[in-house]
Protein backbone atom coordinates (compact mmCIF):
# COMPACT_ATOMS: atom_id res chain seq x y z
CA UNK A 1 0.00 0.00 0.00
CA UNK A 2 0.96 3.63 -0.51
CA UNK A 3 0.60 5.08 3.00
CA UNK A 4 0.58 8.44 4.71
CA UNK A 5 0.98 8.93 8.45
CA UNK A 6 -0.61 11.85 10.30
CA UNK A 7 1.12 12.14 13.66
CA UNK A 8 2.80 14.62 15.99
CA UNK A 9 4.60 13.17 19.07
CA UNK A 10 7.47 10.70 19.34
CA UNK A 11 5.14 7.81 20.24
CA UNK A 12 4.47 7.49 16.50
CA UNK A 13 8.11 6.77 15.68
CA UNK A 14 8.14 2.97 16.32
CA UNK A 15 5.34 2.57 13.76
CA UNK A 16 7.03 4.97 11.33
CA UNK A 17 10.29 3.00 11.58
CA UNK A 18 8.43 -0.23 10.90
CA UNK A 19 6.66 1.24 7.86
CA UNK A 20 10.01 2.28 6.32
CA UNK A 21 11.20 -1.34 6.44
CA UNK A 22 7.85 -2.92 5.51
CA UNK A 23 6.62 -3.92 2.04
CA UNK A 24 4.43 -0.79 2.12
CA UNK A 25 5.47 2.63 0.81
CA UNK A 26 5.63 5.42 3.35
CA UNK A 27 4.75 8.19 0.91
CA UNK A 28 4.58 11.14 3.27
CA UNK A 29 4.15 12.32 6.83
CA UNK A 30 1.53 14.84 7.88
CA UNK A 31 2.17 16.68 11.13
CA UNK A 32 1.21 19.79 13.07
CA UNK A 33 2.81 23.15 12.21
CA UNK A 34 5.93 24.17 14.13
CA UNK A 35 5.07 25.42 17.62
CA UNK A 36 6.81 27.41 20.40
CA UNK A 37 8.08 25.12 23.14
CA UNK A 38 10.48 24.99 26.05
CA UNK A 39 11.44 27.67 28.54
CA UNK A 40 12.57 30.04 25.78
CA UNK A 41 9.43 29.43 23.70
CA UNK A 42 11.53 28.81 20.61
CA UNK A 43 9.72 27.63 17.48
CA UNK A 44 10.36 23.90 17.04
CA UNK A 45 9.18 21.21 14.65
CA UNK A 46 7.24 18.27 16.06
CA UNK A 47 9.10 15.07 16.94
CA UNK A 48 7.56 13.41 13.88
CA UNK A 49 8.61 16.27 11.59
CA UNK A 50 12.18 16.02 12.88
CA UNK A 51 12.17 12.27 12.29
CA UNK A 52 10.83 12.70 8.74
CA UNK A 53 13.52 15.26 7.91
CA UNK A 54 16.24 12.94 9.19
CA UNK A 55 14.88 10.01 7.17
CA UNK A 56 14.22 12.08 4.01
CA UNK A 57 10.50 11.31 4.14
CA UNK A 58 8.34 14.05 2.59
CA UNK A 59 6.49 16.01 5.28
CA UNK A 60 3.60 18.48 5.14
CA UNK A 61 2.36 20.72 7.95
CA UNK A 62 -1.22 21.79 7.19
CA UNK A 63 -2.64 24.63 9.26
CA UNK A 64 -6.21 23.39 8.74
CA UNK A 65 -7.46 19.88 7.84
CA UNK A 66 -8.66 21.06 4.45
CA UNK A 67 -5.09 22.09 3.61
CA UNK A 68 -4.09 18.42 3.38
CA UNK A 69 -6.73 17.47 0.81
CA UNK A 70 -4.43 17.73 -2.22
CA UNK A 71 -1.93 15.39 -0.53
CA UNK A 72 -4.39 12.55 0.08
CA UNK A 73 -5.78 11.58 -3.32
CA UNK A 74 -2.77 9.46 -4.30
CA UNK A 75 -2.70 7.50 -1.02
CA UNK A 76 -4.27 4.14 -0.30
CA UNK A 77 -4.66 4.87 3.40
CA UNK A 78 -3.60 7.28 6.14
CA UNK A 79 -2.64 6.14 9.64
CA UNK A 80 -3.18 8.68 12.40
CA UNK A 81 -1.25 8.46 15.67
CA UNK A 82 -1.90 11.22 18.23
CA UNK A 83 -2.20 13.75 15.41
CA UNK A 84 -4.27 16.03 17.61
CA UNK A 85 -6.87 17.23 15.09
CA UNK A 86 -10.48 16.07 14.65
CA UNK A 87 -10.79 15.47 10.90
CA UNK A 88 -13.96 16.12 8.87
CA UNK A 89 -15.53 13.19 7.04
CA UNK A 90 -14.81 14.83 3.66
CA UNK A 91 -11.07 14.52 4.38
CA UNK A 92 -11.33 11.02 5.88
CA UNK A 93 -12.93 9.66 2.71
CA UNK A 94 -10.26 10.93 0.28
CA UNK A 95 -7.71 8.06 0.47
CA UNK A 96 -8.77 4.75 -1.14
CA UNK A 97 -9.26 3.00 2.21
CA UNK A 98 -9.81 6.11 4.31
CA UNK A 99 -8.03 6.73 7.64
CA UNK A 100 -7.23 4.35 10.47
CA UNK A 101 -6.14 5.40 13.94
CA UNK A 102 -3.77 3.87 16.49
CA UNK A 103 -5.39 4.77 19.81
CA UNK A 104 -3.89 4.17 23.24
CA UNK A 105 -6.79 2.55 25.10
CA UNK A 106 -9.18 -0.36 24.72
CA UNK A 107 -12.06 1.48 23.08
CA UNK A 108 -14.77 2.37 23.91
CA UNK A 109 -12.95 3.16 27.16
CA UNK A 110 -11.18 6.51 27.22
CA UNK A 111 -12.18 8.13 23.97
CA UNK A 112 -10.34 11.40 23.50
CA UNK A 113 -6.99 13.17 23.71
CA UNK A 114 -5.60 11.83 27.02
CA UNK A 115 -6.50 8.13 27.38
CA UNK A 116 -3.42 7.08 29.34
CA UNK A 117 -3.47 9.87 31.97
CA UNK A 118 -7.20 9.30 32.49
CA UNK A 119 -6.69 5.56 32.92
CA UNK A 120 -3.96 6.10 35.53
CA UNK A 121 -6.05 8.69 37.37
CA UNK A 122 -8.90 6.18 37.45
CA UNK A 123 -6.67 3.50 38.98
CA UNK A 124 -6.88 1.20 35.95
CA UNK A 125 -4.37 -1.66 35.93
CA UNK A 126 -5.18 -2.80 32.40
CA UNK A 127 -5.45 -0.86 29.16
CA UNK A 128 -4.26 -1.48 25.62
CA UNK A 129 -4.08 -0.28 22.03
CA UNK A 130 -6.84 -0.15 19.43
CA UNK A 131 -6.70 0.27 15.67
CA UNK A 132 -9.98 1.51 14.27
CA UNK A 133 -11.37 3.19 11.14
CA UNK A 134 -11.95 6.90 11.57
CA UNK A 135 -15.48 8.18 11.21
CA UNK A 136 -17.11 11.54 11.97
CA UNK A 137 -17.14 10.92 15.75
CA UNK A 138 -14.50 11.17 18.47
CA UNK A 139 -12.84 7.72 18.50
CA UNK A 140 -16.14 6.01 17.67
CA UNK A 141 -15.25 4.13 14.48
CA UNK A 142 -15.31 0.35 13.89
CA UNK A 143 -12.41 -1.67 15.27
CA UNK A 144 -9.83 -3.78 13.43
CA UNK A 145 -7.49 -4.91 16.20
CA UNK A 146 -7.12 -4.52 19.97
CA UNK A 147 -4.26 -5.66 22.19
CA UNK A 148 -4.15 -5.50 25.98
CA UNK A 149 -1.29 -3.71 27.78
CA UNK A 150 -0.85 -3.78 31.56
CA UNK A 151 -0.37 -0.55 33.49
CA UNK A 152 2.37 -1.12 36.04
CA UNK A 153 1.77 0.01 39.61
CA UNK A 154 4.69 2.45 39.45
CA UNK A 155 4.56 3.48 35.77
CA UNK A 156 3.87 7.06 34.82
CA UNK A 157 1.96 8.11 31.70
CA UNK A 158 5.10 8.56 29.62
CA UNK A 159 6.33 5.08 30.44
CA UNK A 160 2.96 3.49 29.68
CA UNK A 161 2.77 5.32 26.36
CA UNK A 162 6.23 4.05 25.40
CA UNK A 163 5.10 0.50 26.14
CA UNK A 164 1.96 1.00 24.06
CA UNK A 165 3.84 2.69 21.21
CA UNK A 166 6.05 -0.39 20.93
CA UNK A 167 2.91 -2.41 20.13
CA UNK A 168 2.08 -0.11 17.21
CA UNK A 169 3.97 -1.97 14.47
CA UNK A 170 2.30 -5.30 15.29
CA UNK A 171 -1.29 -4.05 15.43
CA UNK A 172 -0.89 -1.75 12.43
CA UNK A 173 0.60 -4.62 10.39
CA UNK A 174 -2.33 -6.87 11.30
CA UNK A 175 -4.83 -4.14 10.46
CA UNK A 176 -3.28 -3.39 7.07
CA UNK A 177 -3.34 -7.11 6.27
CA UNK A 178 -7.05 -7.25 7.14
CA UNK A 179 -7.75 -4.24 4.94
CA UNK A 180 -5.80 -5.66 2.02
CA UNK A 181 -7.83 -8.91 2.27
CA UNK A 182 -11.11 -7.03 2.49
CA UNK A 183 -11.84 -8.08 6.08
CA UNK A 184 -14.24 -5.49 7.54
CA UNK A 185 -13.78 -3.98 11.00
CA UNK A 186 -16.17 -4.74 13.86
CA UNK A 187 -18.63 -2.10 15.00
CA UNK A 188 -17.48 -0.41 18.18
CA UNK A 189 -19.87 -0.75 21.12
CA UNK A 190 -20.98 2.44 22.82
CA UNK A 191 -22.09 0.94 26.14
CA UNK A 192 -19.52 1.64 28.82
CA UNK A 193 -17.79 4.36 26.83
CA UNK A 194 -15.71 6.80 28.88
CA UNK A 195 -14.16 10.10 27.84
CA UNK A 196 -10.54 11.23 28.13
CA UNK A 197 -10.48 15.00 27.59
CA UNK A 198 -7.25 16.92 27.17
CA UNK A 199 -5.31 17.73 30.34
CA UNK A 200 -4.88 21.38 31.31
CA UNK A 201 -1.95 22.74 33.29
CA UNK A 202 -4.37 23.91 35.96
CA UNK A 203 -5.81 20.41 36.34
CA UNK A 204 -2.29 19.11 36.95
CA UNK A 205 -1.97 21.13 40.18
CA UNK A 206 -1.76 18.81 43.18
CA UNK A 207 -4.46 19.01 45.85
CA UNK A 208 -2.90 17.89 49.12
CA UNK A 209 -6.41 17.56 50.55
CA UNK A 210 -6.63 14.21 48.75
CA UNK A 211 -5.33 10.91 50.19
CA UNK A 212 -1.74 10.01 49.30
CA UNK A 213 -2.88 7.18 47.02
CA UNK A 214 -4.85 9.56 44.81
CA UNK A 215 -2.00 12.10 44.74
CA UNK A 216 0.40 9.34 43.70
CA UNK A 217 -1.90 8.53 40.76
CA UNK A 218 -2.13 12.23 39.95
CA UNK A 219 1.65 12.55 39.74
CA UNK A 220 2.04 9.44 37.58
CA UNK A 221 -0.83 10.48 35.31
CA UNK A 222 0.64 13.93 34.57
CA UNK A 223 4.29 12.89 34.19
CA UNK A 224 6.06 13.89 32.02
CA UNK A 225 3.49 16.37 30.62
CA UNK A 226 2.11 18.74 31.65
CA UNK A 227 3.77 17.87 34.98
CA UNK A 228 2.11 17.56 38.40
CA UNK A 229 2.88 20.72 40.33
CA UNK A 230 2.48 22.52 43.61
CA UNK A 231 3.80 25.75 45.11
CA UNK A 232 6.18 26.52 47.95
CA UNK A 233 6.97 30.07 49.06
CA UNK A 234 5.02 31.31 46.06
CA UNK A 235 7.14 29.40 43.54
CA UNK A 236 6.11 26.45 41.41
CA UNK A 237 7.59 23.00 41.98
CA UNK A 238 6.96 19.97 39.78
CA UNK A 239 6.98 16.50 41.33
CA UNK A 240 7.91 13.77 38.87
CA UNK A 241 8.18 10.78 41.20
CA UNK A 242 6.73 9.93 44.59
CA UNK A 243 5.32 6.97 46.49
CA UNK A 244 2.72 6.28 49.15
CA UNK A 245 4.33 5.91 52.55
CA UNK A 246 3.18 3.60 55.32
CA UNK A 247 3.85 6.26 57.98
CA UNK A 248 1.01 8.33 59.44
CA UNK A 249 1.34 12.12 59.65
CA UNK A 250 -0.89 14.03 62.05
CA UNK A 251 -0.29 17.45 60.49
CA UNK A 252 -2.13 19.94 58.26
CA UNK A 253 -2.36 18.73 54.67
CA UNK A 254 0.59 19.91 52.58
CA UNK A 255 2.98 20.03 55.55
CA UNK A 256 6.53 19.00 54.62
CA UNK A 257 8.13 16.59 57.08
CA UNK A 258 11.77 15.47 56.96
CA UNK A 259 12.41 12.19 58.68
CA UNK A 260 15.42 9.81 58.45
CA UNK A 261 16.73 11.67 55.40
CA UNK A 262 13.48 11.38 53.44
CA UNK A 263 10.94 14.05 52.52
CA UNK A 264 7.27 13.37 53.27
CA UNK A 265 4.15 15.44 52.70
CA UNK A 266 1.05 15.21 54.88
CA UNK A 267 -2.09 14.29 52.91
CA UNK A 268 -5.73 13.63 53.78
CA UNK A 269 -6.68 11.11 56.49
CA UNK A 270 -3.17 11.35 58.02
CA UNK A 271 -1.70 9.59 54.96
CA UNK A 272 1.76 10.54 53.71
CA UNK A 273 3.48 10.82 50.36
CA UNK A 274 7.22 10.29 50.08
CA UNK A 275 8.82 12.63 47.54
CA UNK A 276 11.47 11.03 45.32
CA UNK A 277 12.24 13.32 42.36
CA UNK A 278 11.33 17.00 42.00
CA UNK A 279 11.92 19.96 39.70
CA UNK A 280 12.19 23.19 41.72
CA UNK A 281 11.35 26.44 39.95
CA UNK A 282 14.08 27.39 37.49
CA UNK A 283 16.12 24.25 38.15
CA UNK A 284 16.63 20.80 36.69
CA UNK A 285 15.19 17.53 37.93
CA UNK A 286 16.82 16.35 41.16
CA UNK A 287 16.41 13.90 44.00
CA UNK A 288 14.08 15.17 46.70
CA UNK A 289 16.83 14.62 49.26
CA UNK A 290 19.18 16.89 47.29
CA UNK A 291 16.49 19.56 47.05
CA UNK A 292 15.81 19.29 50.78
CA UNK A 293 19.49 19.81 51.62
CA UNK A 294 19.52 23.16 49.86
CA UNK A 295 16.00 24.36 50.57
CA UNK A 296 16.49 25.28 54.26
CA UNK A 297 13.00 24.13 55.13
CA UNK A 298 11.39 25.67 58.18
CA UNK A 299 9.40 23.58 60.63
CA UNK A 300 5.75 23.48 59.65
CA UNK A 301 6.30 24.72 56.08
CA UNK A 302 3.76 23.39 53.62
CA UNK A 303 2.99 23.11 49.96
CA UNK A 304 -0.02 25.08 48.78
Amino acid sequence: MRIGVAATPAIAIPTLEWLRESPHELARVITRPDQPSGRGRHINASAVAQWADQKNVPVIKPVAPTDMAASLADLDIVITIAYGVLLPIAIIELPKYGFINLHFSLLPQWRGAAPVPRAILNGDTQSGVTVFALDAGMDTGPIYIQKEVAIGARQNAGEVLQTMAAQGPEVIAQSLEMISRGVPPTSQPHNGATLAPKISKQEAQISWANPAELIDRHIRAFTPVPGAWTTLRGEKMTITSASVSDISLNAPVGTIVVESGSVFVACAHQSALRLEIVIPSGKKEMLAKSWMNGARLREGELFE
